[in-house]
């Protein structure tokens, strides 16, 4: 068994030798979404930095929209709301966001923030 930490909520999570697909798809969202992702944007500085920012970046892009709109936001966590095929797009745009770094998550969040009606961050917002 392996365990996957999420650093933000204090807590590990098991993923069992014999999980299915699905389940190794929600251990790495959760390692990227609230470990990677957010230690990396707090050593270079990105325009993010908070695990909740990610997830809404990876959500809203994923869905196309606001997550809360597509998903149901009763039901937590909303990752979990994902499909297969959206949950594989996901994880697919949080390595994709670790690899790109800050210009693409500022990319990313500045089209979340406008589906919200919020104007996009100034560097070293998170």
């Amino acid at each position: 068994m392996r365990t996957v930490a999420g650093a933000a909520y204090g807590r590990t999570v098991p993923v069992p030798a014999t999980s299915t697909p699905r389940d190794r798809l929600l251990a790495r969202y959760r390692e990227l979404v609230l470990d990677e992702l957010p230690r990396r944007a707090r050593a270079g500085g990105w325009v993010v930095t908070a695990d909740h920012c990610f997830g809404r970046i990876v959500l809203d892009t994923t869905v196309g929209g606001r997550w809360y709109d597509v998903l149901d936001r009763r039901r937590s966590p909303a990752f979990s709301r994902l499909d297969d095929r959206q949950l594989a797009t996901a994880v697919a745009l949080a390595e994709r966001m670790l690899a790109e770094g800050d210009p693409l998550v500022r990319e990313l969040d500045a089209r979340s923030l406008a589906w919200r009606g919020k104007p996009a961050k100034a560097a070293g917002r998170g």
